[in-house]
């Protein structure tokens, strides 16, 4: 019967309860040297940009790191993308098919990787993707077709999924009072990456390996720099991180201290709350532009502008570089507003952004000369990435227990948008394709009207329940008697 179902999966979750409370406590480390909160599973309440320290600095450190070197080989072949049209007697259409596919495998990837952080830890998860995206990436020479350059972008696409358990880890690591702000600057310097790697492959490396080779010769043998780059850092971070402010998932679990977790279930709770795909919205309108400026912005300033393959990448590394500050200016200003304003802070910050972009956006794509297009991509890209940084000052407050199934989810929002608007700028003229981003990310700034957080103030209504604002990000519990219905069936 189902009563009977229902009375053993409570008996079973009691039980289980009872055995992680009463085992003694386990912690990897006795001392910190940051200021941590106890009731808050040993988090840091500051973050110390200059130190280093195990667990909590170390883990910021390793998370900014490991992903700006995932965002470096995952767009390490955007500014090399005229040379190798050039080669290949590729179309548009070839070029942005194999663009749409390098960010649309990262889709799966975030949505697998959500659940999989919650149950195994960060720190596994980032040797596993640098590890595996750096052999694709090293045999970007090989690539002899439309098809395969396709094929090898989806693969290495994979290297993009590490977002979330950039995220994952700092929410671990840091109290909600600087989640924020931790949250944005390690996913604002992670994304520096594309930024970085515009004009490190196209102005430096390129020109460096083609003078002493064809130019084909070069950009066919020059993605094998990044790639020993990305695998050494993630053999590198198995070894000197942790997952926890107490250690390792599999150190707590053996203690007793940390229930066996379903990634089912943590996912399926983050999928339900309708609050996770508002934001999955609004995060495909800042980093979904984010990722397709990066497929797009060279070839837009060779195309449009006359530069060269050089030049186009210098001016598209702008983009990429407001990185160094305005996502953690975001996630600053939303953790500011809402030390004032509770939650109704954060949604406030994070319309006004995306509403700014929109028009920006609108603005650049009516710019017809070269410098005004800078100054306008300037001011575009601060505001879009200050929206992805308040997006992630609120993902913790969601549904603490099942934060990393919500952050995968809301970070595969970015690469669906990435999708789209590629499919736009695949079909259309630059200027369309930019009309329409803009339109539609205005629109989706109008979306925060409708989250509404559990004990927290919605954008036009309702009161922050300070008891829940002061919970911590608790560990989803473990799906106990799963096989009970197969048996009972």
């Amino acid at each position: 019967p189902v009563s009977h179902i229902a009375d053993r999966r409570i008996l079973l979750k009691k039980m289980a309860d009872l055995n992680v409370n009463s085992a003694p406590e386990y912690k990897k480390y006795q001392t910190y040297a940051l200021n941590v909160d106890p009731e808050q599973d040993d988090k840091a309440t500051e973050i110390k940009l200059c130190n280093f320290s195990r667990p909590h600095m170390r883990a910021f450190h390793c998370s900014w790191w490991s992903f700006f070197i995932a965002f470096f080989i995952w767009f390490a072949i955007a500014p090399l993308l005229s040379e190798i049209k050039e080669t290949l007697d590729l179309t548009k259409q070839q070029i942005w098919t194999s663009s749409i596919a390098g960010v649309g495998g990262t889709i799966f990837m975030r949505f697998v990787l959500g659940p999989a952080c919650d149950k195994y830890g960060p720190r596994i998860l980032f040797t596993v993707i640098l590890c595996f995206a750096s052999i694709p990436t090293a045999l970007t020479g090989l690539v002899s077709s439309a098809a395969g350059l396709a094929v090898l972008r989806l693969f290495i696409g994979f290297a993009g999924g590490t977002f979330v358990m950039c995220q994952y880890w700092t929410s671990r690591m840091f109290t909600k009072d600087v989640v924020g702000t931790a949250n944005a600057l390690v996913g604002g310097w992670g994304n520096l990456g594309g930024g970085v790697t515009q004009l490190v492959m196209g102005s430096v490396l390129f020109p460096l390996f083609k003078t002493g080779m064809s130019a084909e010769t070069a950009w066919r043998s020059v993605s094998v720099v990044p790639a020993v780059v990305a695998f050494s850092t993630g053999v590198a971070v198995w070894f000197i991180s942790d997952d926890a402010p107490k250690g390792n998932y599999t150190d707590l679990k053996k203690h007793g201290n940390m229930p066996e977790v379903s990634a089912a279930a943590s996912f399926r709770s983050g999928a339900l709350n309708f609050n996770t795909w508002f934001l999955f919205v609004q995060y495909a309108c800042c980093f979904g532009v984010e990722l397709t400026m990066n497929n797009a912005a060279a070839l837009y300033f060779r195309e449009e502008f006359g530069q060269s393959t050089e030049s186009a990448a210098a001016i598209a590394s702008i983009f990429g570089w407001m990185n160094l500050f305005a996502r953690g200016l975001g996630g600053y200003m939303s953790d500011k507003l809402n030390e004032t304003m509770g939650m109704r802070g954060r949604l406030l910050v994070h319309t006004v952004c995306l509403l700014a972009e929109g028009v920006l956006v609108l603005v650049f794509a009516n710019t017809p000369n070269l410098a005004g297009s800078i100054v306008v991509l300037v001011f575009f890209s601060i505001f879009v990435q200050a929206a992805e940084g308040t997006s992630y000052g609120i993902v913790p407050y969601v549904n603490p227990p099942c934060t990393g199934s919500i952050a995968g989810i809301v970070g595969a929002g970015g690469n669906t948008g990435a999708v789209a608007f590629g499919m736009g700028f695949r079909q259309l003229d630059y200027k369309q394709a930019f009309v329409v981003m803009g339109c539609t990310i205005i629109a989706s700034s109008f979306l925060s009207v409708f989250i509404r957080i559990k004990g927290h103030a919605g954008l036009v209504c309702g009161q922050d329940d300070h008891a829940i604002s002061k919970g911590t990000l608790s560990i989803p519990e473990p799906e106990v008697g799963a096989g009970e219905d197969d048996d009972e069936a």
